[in-house]
């Protein structure tokens, strides 16, 4: 009997994978981890859970094969599947949620100390470092040749490119707000606020007809043209 619980994102991005090919569901926590874990970072007891619900759903088939002396389950998806992901690449979307836990301590540093919040800041910043690190890591890979399905990296590498671009500026954030929290005496209250560039718009210059009001700009009035002359 199947299953009618709603699909949720994570539903989707195994099912893209099953798209591919079969996996094994420890195959398939793998390919998560090396790829879709770049931007669709899940537990993995949520990435074993999920093929399971999938094919009470209809949405996958499961099949027991023995693997050099071991039992392992095999998940392929359905046509039901199919055509379930069909229509959720169909559905337009355009938010990217910045989900980050450390951002949470930054935010209400000013119950800690600085050298809390300098220490979570640099954190952020060598996190982020490490990530490229692995990115280019995988990137080397398929620069000599390897990888994973060679024949989808121009889509990959799409998708890679807002994830590379997003690391190298949390690197150049970690390093000016720590730059900034360096001239504070106390997480944040009482000190000097540091807009970010754009976020408040500067002040518009008074037109030219504003000016011409006021005394003294430097413009000489000329008299009426039906003024008597002296």
């Amino acid at each position: 009997m199947r299953n009618a619980r709603q699909l949720t994102t994570t539903s989707f991005a195994i099912l893209g994978l099953l798209a591919l090919r079969p996996w094994a569901t420890y195959e398939l926590a793998k390919q998560v981890n090396r790829s879709l874990s770049h931007f669709w970072p899940r537990a993995e007891s949520n990435l074993y859970a999920e093929p399971k619900r999938l094919v009470n759903g209809g949405y996958a088939t499961a099949r027991r094969e023995q693997a050099g002396g071991r039992r392992r389950t095999v998940y392929a998806i359905t046509p039901l599947g199919r055509k379930a992901l069909r229509r959720w690449l169909a559905e337009a979307g355009g938010e990217v949620r910045l989900e980050s836990a450390p951002l949470l301590k930054v935010f209400f540093a000013d119950q800690g100390t600085k050298e809390d919040l300098l220490a979570t800041i640099r954190a952020i910043g060598e996190v982020a470092r490490q990530h490229q690190a692995r990115l280019r890591r995988i990137a080397r890979e398929y620069g000599d040749g390897g990888g994973p399905f060679p024949e989808r990296l121009a889509l990959a590498l799409l998708a890679v490119r807002l994830v590379w671009d997003e690391l190298s500026a949390t690197i150049a954030w970690s390093r000016d707000a720590a730059a900034i929290v360096e001239r504070w005496r106390n997480p944040g209250p009482g000190e000097v606020p540091a807009w970010p560039p754009g976020l408040v718009p500067q002040p518009p210059a008074p037109s030219k007809a504003r000016r011409s009001k006021h005394p003294g700009n430097g413009k000489t009035k000329r008299p009426p043209a039906d003024a008597p002359r002296r």
